[in-house]
């Protein structure tokens, strides 16, 4: 299929995805089992990535400065703003589309080819609704709270080289923690994060809706899933940056 239809199915997709909800009670339990899913799945992955990049970017910063014009405290700073501008919102939600991202294509694909969706359709429910805006509705809640935790684990693997290495001091660290600090980053970051965590869960249950064929398929409609979700979270990520920091 061409790029257009592609992106034309999606959009009608969603058009059935944001109906009115039949029974906003079920759609509520199911929004709370997929938080906890796409949330509590997440953490431990995402922690030791954070604490380890965290680490890995304070070394090499130390490692970069090479003048005494440079002060150490820069450190941290530099530290705060990679975690808090990129690695946190944008490294970490890439990661999450693909952890995210395949599972939601390949636990819908198989509904599709088992003919579950189907039976939800034969039955008068919006299978579209049903399946997918849940998971949205979880996403746009958890994935921000995920991105705060692998900013401030991020932030805490570089504390942690500054307390258990010569390098750097803990107060020189937390001096550039708390140098030039702007609030409107923090809130830029969870703005993308609300782009992204849309990205992360609609593109791949299209793929995963429109999967045909056998199980096979199924692996095709997650892998296309994590590239183009990849693909549209760096564009997107390009157009907020542009739009909000330049």
């Amino acid at each position: 299929m061409s790029a257009l239809h592609n992106i034309g199915s999606y959009f009608l997709l969603l058009a059935r995805v944001f109906k009115k909800p039949d029974n906003y009670k079920l759609y509520w339990r199911q929004t709370l089992h997929e938080m906890v899913s796409l949330g509590l799945g997440s953490l431990g992955l995402i922690a030791i990535i954070s604490l380890f990049m965290g680490a890995v970017v304070t070394l090499q910063t130390v490692s970069a400065i090479n003048s005494p014009l440079i002060p150490l405290y820069t450190v941290g700073y530099a530290t705060r703003q990679s975690f808090i501008l990129e690695l946190a919102p944008t490294v970490m939600c890439l990661i999450l589309a693909g952890k995210i991202g395949s599972n939601i294509s390949s636990e819908i694909g198989s509904m599709r080819i088992t003919e579950q969706i189907d039976a939800l359709e034969i039955m008068g429910i919006n299978s579209a609704s049903y399946l997918i805006l849940p998971k949205i509705v979880a996403a746009l809640f958890t994935i921000p709270i995920i991105i705060i935790y692998s900013m401030f684990l991020g932030i805490l693997g570089g504390w942690i080289v500054g307390a258990y290495s010569s390098m750097l001091s803990v107060s020189e660290y937390i001096y550039g923690l708390r140098w030039d600090f702007e609030l409107f980053h923090v809130i830029y970051a969870l703005v993308k994060t609300l782009f992204f965590a849309f990205i992360i869960t609609s593109v791949p249950s299209y793929y995963g809706y429109y999967t045909s064929g056998g199980a096979l398929e199924i692996g095709k409609s997650s892998t296309k899933s994590v590239v183009y979700s990849s693909i549209t979270i760096l564009i997107i990520n390009y157009i907020l940056t542009q739009l909000l920091l330049i």
